[in-house]
């Protein structure tokens, strides 16, 4: 098993969500301060770690089972994110998909940190989860 944060559209009610083929909820969270978020194309979020950064952004914990994040959730992140570590906000380090190295640099990301989440930007266009 892993745990996993996700932030994006694998969420509860999000579009990706089957693909944790039912994984359990450990926790609604945040990350701790030290993230910067951005948005690849509005169609998912890319969390980059910056220790600058004061902002907590929200997302869920999982306990996913090692074949299901190989198999099924790790195929569908987009070529911009890569597997990555994170802090959340209890100091506990956890797997989530973090912005590919390069990509900032790019400059091809729009930031949304100020949002301190997904579903709080996504409102902002209209849209939801």
């Amino acid at each position: 098993m892993a745990r996993m944060f996700l932030n994006g559209q694998a969420m509860e009610g999000g579009p990706f969500h089957h693909h944790l083929k039912g994984a359990p909820l450990v926790a609604r969270t945040r990350t701790a301060p030290g993230h910067r978020f951005f948005s690849i194309g509005d169609r998912c979020p890319g969390l980059l770690p910056d220790p600058s950064s004061e902002i907590r952004i929200e997302g869920e914990v999982y306990e996913v089972p090692d074949e299901v994040l190989r198999d099924n959730l790790l195929p569908t992140e987009p070529p911009e994110l890569e597997f990555g570590i994170i802090k959340l906000e209890d100091g506990s380090a956890c797997f989530s998909m973090i912005l590919r190295r390069g990509e900032l640099e790019s400059g091809r990301h729009k930031e949304i940190t100020e949002f301190g989440g997904w579903r709080a930007y996504l409102k902002t266009l209209g849209r939801e989860a």
